[in-house]
């Protein structure tokens, strides 16, 4: 998270990137949670190429796609 932070800023970070989850890697597809739609969306469309980048690096394998999905439409 960290890494992300410095990329988004503080103010960005502590906004969007509230209550995320990393939820689970199926092939070179990251499955991220957000809060709301809202949220999944704007981090799906402005961020999801530095999360890939940042997973790769840190998974030591690629992350070709990053898909944020509202928690509320997960099963718990």
């Amino acid at each position: 998270m960290a890494r992300i932070a410095l990329t988004v800023g503080a103010d960005e970070f502590d906004r969007l990137f509230l209550g995320v989850e990393f939820a689970e890697v199926d092939g070179d597809i990251l499955y991220v949670l957000a809060l709301n739609e809202d949220s999944a969306n704007e981090l799906e469309e402005k961020y999801a190429t530095h999360i890939a980048a940042i997973a790769s690096h840190i998974l030591k394998r690629p992350i070709d796609i990053v898909m944020v999905l509202p928690k509320q439409l997960t099963l718990q």
